[in-house]
């Protein structure tokens, strides 16, 4: 059985809508975007290097598949994930029975996404990372689902936007604390 592991940016007040450029997720009249590009630092991108290393599936909702990867995709090499992201296994969860996967190695999950990647945990070994897809995300929690969170925790509170958790209660422990020279904490934490 395979363990899925959330990787997310996110404020203090739990925002994690389009943390990573200006014009990504206006949704909602969204006028934050970017928030995360002032805090990137060495740390952080070795961190998630290191996870990209490591291998494993993705899983995104189908929004978070088509943004993220046209925009590594149509951004200049060299950089850090564009072949990790291309060569990499990608699951997407989705409702849509015409959904079009325009990326190599892109499987869509078409139904409830409780029950597709439940069979995908289930049918495959090592690990599957999420990335962004906060419905996604809240669906999984909620269908305890979810093994591990990786959050890497903003100095930053927006008070507006999509957050990463809704009612869902959860308990976690923490294995690993990263501080990065902007004050972002990395968490990685196992979901009980």
């Amino acid at each position: 059985m395979a363990a899925i592991t959330v990787f997310e940016s996110v404020t203090l007040d739990g925002v994690m809508q389009a943390p990573g450029r200006p014009d990504e997720d206006p949704r909602g009249g969204f006028a934050h975007s970017g928030w995360a590009l002032p805090y990137q630092d060495e740390v952080a991108g070795r961190f998630a290097a290191e996870g990209m290393s490591q291998g494993g599936a993705l899983l995104f909702g189908h929004r978070t598949y088509d943004d993220l990867m046209g925009f590594w995709t149509s951004t200049p090499e060299p950089n850090p994930f564009t072949g990790a992201l291309i060569t990499a296994d990608k699951f997407v969860a989705t409702r849509r029975r015409d959904i079009r996967l325009d990326h190599p190695n892109s499987t869509a999950l078409v139904g409830e996404a409780a029950d597709t990647v439940a069979q995908l945990r289930a049918e495959r070994d090592g690990g599957i990372t999420v990335l962004g897809s906060g419905e996604l995300v809240r669906a999984l929690l909620a269908a305890h689902l979810v093994d591990e969170l990786v959050l890497l925790q903003h100095p930053l509170v927006l008070g507006t936007g999509t957050t990463l958790f809704d009612a869902t209660p959860l308990t976690l422990n923490l294995r690993r604390s990263i501080p990065t020279t902007t004050g972002v904490v990395i968490g990685q934490y196992a979901v009980r």
